[in-house]
C-alpha cells in the first residue's frame, strides 16, 4: 500500500493544490506527469523562467534544464517514475532571456496517478555568493603562495650580506677611531645590522615551515620595541624632523609576537613620514587606551590621508596604493592588518584627504 503524502512528508495532494497557497506561494510549485510535461505550474514559475504558461505546457521539461545538467536531471526523474522522492536535489534552469538561475527541488511521485508535486526554491544568490568566496579563496590562496615565496627568497637571499657587514663590523678596530660621532654612527649600523639579521632569521624559519608555522607570543614592553623601531630608522626620523608624540599609560605591555610588534611600528612609522604633507613636517601620535578591558594601540598622524569611501575596501590589500610616491609598494598596511589579525586582534582605520590618518589596533584579550 503507497502511503498518502501527508502521512509520509507533512502534506497532502489537496492542501498543495489549494489555490491561495499554490497560487501566492513564492517558492515553485508545479504539478508534472511521468511523461515529462508540466501540468500545472504556479506564477512564480513563468516569472522566474519568463515563460508564458503555453510556452512551458508545450515543451517537455528538460527543454528549460540547463544543457550541463540535462542528463542528470533525467536520471532523478527516472528515479521519480520508480517512486523514489527527489529531495534536496540543485540543478539549473535557463531563463529565456539566457540567464541561468539554480533551483533546489523537492520532489514527491504519486505512481497511480502517474504525477509528480514538486516545489523548487530559488538559490541563485547563495550558489553566486559561494562562486565568489571560492573565487576568493583561490585568490588569497595564490597571494599566500606568493607571499610565502618572497619571504623565503628575500630572507634568504639578504642574508649573504647581512652576514658581509657583520663580518666587517667584526674587523673594524673601533678604538682606533678617534671622532666620537663616527664612532657612534659604526655601532647604530652594527647593532640595526645585528637586528636586521634576527628578523631575516625569524622569517626565514617561517618561510620554511610554511601554513604549519606557530606564531610564538611573549609579553612585550611597548616601549622597548618603539625604541628598538627608532633605533633602526633613527636618520630617516632625523631627516624628516618628525615629531612623535609617545603616550603608553594606560598599558605599557602585551602578549604580541616580537617580530610583528617591531614591524608594525616600523611600517606605521615610515608610512607617516613617507607621506606627509610636502609643506609640513611629519606629526606623529602614538598611545594606548583600555576600553571596557580591550587594549588598543592608537597611532595617527596629520599627513596627506585618502580617500576612505573611494579605499575603505581596499586599504590593506596587497599592492594598494594611494599616492603617487617612488617608494609606494602596497605591502605595509597588508603585513599590519595579517600580523594583527593572525593573532586575534584587528585594525580599523580613519582618514580623511589632507588630514591624515587615524589607525586602532586591538589586541586579543
Amino acid at each position: 500500500m503507497i502511503p498518502k503524502l501527508d502521512d509520509q512528508y507533512g502534506f497532502s495532494e489537496e492542501r498543495f493544490d489549494s489555490e491561495p497557497f499554490f497560487e501566492v506561494s513564492q517558492d515553485l510549485m508545479c504539478i508534472a506527469g511521468f511523461d515529462g510535461y508540466f501540468k500545472r505550474i504556479n506564477p512564480a514559475v513563468s516569472r522566474l523562467l519568463g515563460y508564458t504558461n503555453e510556452e512551458l505546457f508545450s515543451r517537455p521539461i528538460n527543454d528549460f534544464v540547463y544543457e550541463e545538467d540535462k542528463n542528470l536531471t533525467e536520471e532523478h526523474r527516472s528515479n521519480l517514475r520508480k517512486d523514489i522522492p527527489l529531495l534536496n536535489f540543485e540543478n539549473r534552469y535557463q531563463t529565456k532571456k539566457g540567464e541561468i538561475v539554480w533551483l533546489l527541488w523537492t520532489s514527491i511521485p504519486v505512481p497511480e496517478s502517474k504525477l509528480v508535486y514538486a516545489i523548487a526554491k530559488n538559490v541563485t544568490h547563495k550558489r553566486k555568493l559561494e562562486e565568489e568566496r571560492n573565487k576568493l579563496l583561490v585568490s588569497l590562496s595564490k597571494i599566500n603562495e606568493e607571499l610565502e615565496h618572497l619571504t623565503h627568497m628575500a630572507s634568504h637571499d639578504l642574508r649573504a650580506p647581512v652576514n658581509n657587514l657583520l663580518a666587517i663590523f667584526g674587523l673594524l678596530d673601533v678604538d682606533t677611531i678617534e671622532d666620537q660621532q663616527t664612532k657612534a654612527l659604526i655601532n647604530v649600523l652594527q647593532s640595526t645590522t645585528e637586528d636586521l639579521k634576527v628578523t631575516l632569521n625569524y622569517y626565514l624559519e617561517a618561510a620554511k615551515q610554511k601554513k604549519s608555522v606557530h606564531v610564538p607570543t611573549e609579553n612585550l614592553c611597548l616601549h622597548l620595541s618603539l625604541n628598538g623601531v627608532f633605533h633602526s630608522i633613527n636618520s630617516l626620523i632625523l631627516d624628516s624632523r618628525a615629531v612623535i608624540n609617545v603616550d603608553f599609560s594606560d598599558f605599557d605591555t602585551v602578549t604580541f609576537n616580537k617580530v610583528y610588534l617591531d614591524s608594525i611600528f616600523l611600517n606605521l612609522i615610515t608610512n607617516s613620514i613617507k607621506y606627509a604633507k610636502p609643506d609640513s613636517h611629519p606629526d606623529i601620535s602614538i598611545a594606548t587606551k583600555k576600553i571596557n578591558g580591550t587594549r588598543q594601540l592608537i597611532f595617527s598622524d596629520k599627513g596627506l590621508g585618502f580617500d576612505m569611501e573611494k579605499c575603505k575596501h581596499r586599504v590593506f590589500g596587497l599592492h594598494q596604493t594611494f599616492h603617487d610616491h617612488q617608494d609606494s609598494k602596497g605591502v605595509g598596511l597588508y603585513l599590519i592588518y595579517n600580523h594583527i589579525n593572525s593573532l586575534g586582534g584587528h585594525i580599523e582605520v580613519e582618514s580623511k584627504v589632507n588630514q591624515g590618518v587615524r589607525f586602532v589596533l586591538t589586541f586579543k584579550d
